[in-house]
């Protein structure tokens, strides 16, 4: 029987899509770069690697080049993080239609690029989770309003004819009752099989988190509970893994609660490193307000580590509830942590069922759904 892989070649050589265009905000070399831009990634190369010539146009990353190869695909990257949205649109409609490409991907992370208003052709566009109440966190006052005014009401009315492609069953449904899209399939994420179970847990008991260190992952909330959980489990520690604008309010908060020697910051850190502390933790947690997916949760699954998180949409198919992580209001969630660390036969149950649901996800079936979308 044919492996995804294959199927993906035998598609891109019978769809005639031989170019395909993306727009997305940033790429995975910028700062602040996310689980959307490791998602565009992994589907883009193994695109690519099918024999699809990508070229995906993103905001400029200060100090990067402003064209780079990465993994069999080109990004080009010009514009500032607001003025890529117009240069994009512009470039669209006065673009020649010589020029035109096969397919276009769009990558809808807040601030919509209207490609159904420049390309006539092929069409998809991922669309991660609704954005909602970050607009007032990100940006407070008008321009957060106007940014839930376009999302919700302005741009929609041009994507009804449009498919869209999003995360999880919670986000789909968050899409066609906000946003009143109705073709929207769902693909989930695959996980790198990079991440594997380690040979040796933490002696004692290690909570990870891992995101930007903005405003709607709520670290500030995270780390309000870890203090409760230390003070019920005094052996704990806990590591944020990520970087971002709040790293100093987020330093100031743990030394207000005298929680430098539990609580640690380490910013971004390589691959490797990423992948043992996933080995070595006890449990990985979330408290967004606002995901996808949650990429931190099955990436942590797939190496026998189990999740506790804030339950939203997104996290409610990133997690199997009481299978491979639970899910628990935000008051709760420190109080749950402390009772699976305190429980070896629940934590042990948890990680053979993070374990089992892991494997059912994989980029190469990621891949192959969004080509099948693209190629409609």
């Amino acid at each position: 029987m044919p492996d995804d892989q294959s199927l993906l070649r035998s598609l891109v050589q019978s769809s005639g899509i031989s170019r395909i265009n993306v727009v997305a905000w940033r790429d995975l070399d910028d700062p602040e770069a996310g689980g959307s831009e490791l998602h565009a990634d992994e589907i883009l190369k193994r695109w690519a690697a099918a024999g699809v010539i990508i070229e995906s146009r993103t905001s400029a990353v200060p100090g990067r080049a402003a064209r780079v190869e990465r993994n069999g695909y080109t990004i080009s990257r010009r514009g500032g993080r607001y003025q890529v949205f117009p240069s994009v649109i512009l470039r669209g409609l006065l673009g020649r239609r010589s020029h035109r490409p096969d397919a276009v991907v769009e990558i809808w992370n807040g601030m919509p690029f209207l490609s159904p208003i420049w390309h006539r052709g092929r069409r998809l566009v991922l669309l991660h989770h609704v954005h909602g109440e970050m607009w007032q966190m990100t940006l407070p006052g008008f321009l957060g309003r106007l940014g839930w005014l376009i999302e919700h009401r302005l741009a929609p009315p041009f994507y009804r004819r449009t498919t869209i492609a999003t995360l999880s069953n919670s986000s789909q449904r968050e899409i066609e009752e906000r946003m009143h899209l109705h073709r929207v399939a769902v693909v989930p994420p695959g996980i790198s099989p990079t991440f594997v179970p380690g040979t040796e847990r933490s002696s004692t008991p290690l909570v990870v988190a891992v995101g930007r260190l903005v405003p709607v992952k709520r670290f500030d909330q995270l780390i309000e509970s870890f203090v409760e959980v230390h003070k019920m489990v005094p052996t704990s520690k806990f590591v944020i893994v990520g970087e971002g604008y709040l790293r100093t309010e987020l330093e100031d908060l743990i030394t207000s609660h005298g929680a430098q020697e539990w609580i640690s910051l380490p910013g971004r850190i390589s691959d490797g490193e990423l992948l043992s502390l996933y080995q070595r933790a006890w449990l990985v947690s979330s408290l967004s307000l606002r995901e996808g997916w949650g990429m931190s949760l099955t990436e942590s699954a797939a190496c026998g580590t189990p999740s506790v998180a804030v339950d939203i949409a997104g996290h409610r198919d990133a997690v199997k509830n009481g299978q491979s992580g639970l899910l628990v209001e935000a008051e709760h969630v420190a109080g749950t942590i402390a009772s699976v660390l305190l429980d070896e036969e629940k934590l042990n149950d948890l990680r053979l069922g993070a374990l089992d649901y892991a494997q059912s996800l994989t980029w190469d079936s990621a891949a192959l759904q969004l080509f099948q979308l693209v190629s409609k």
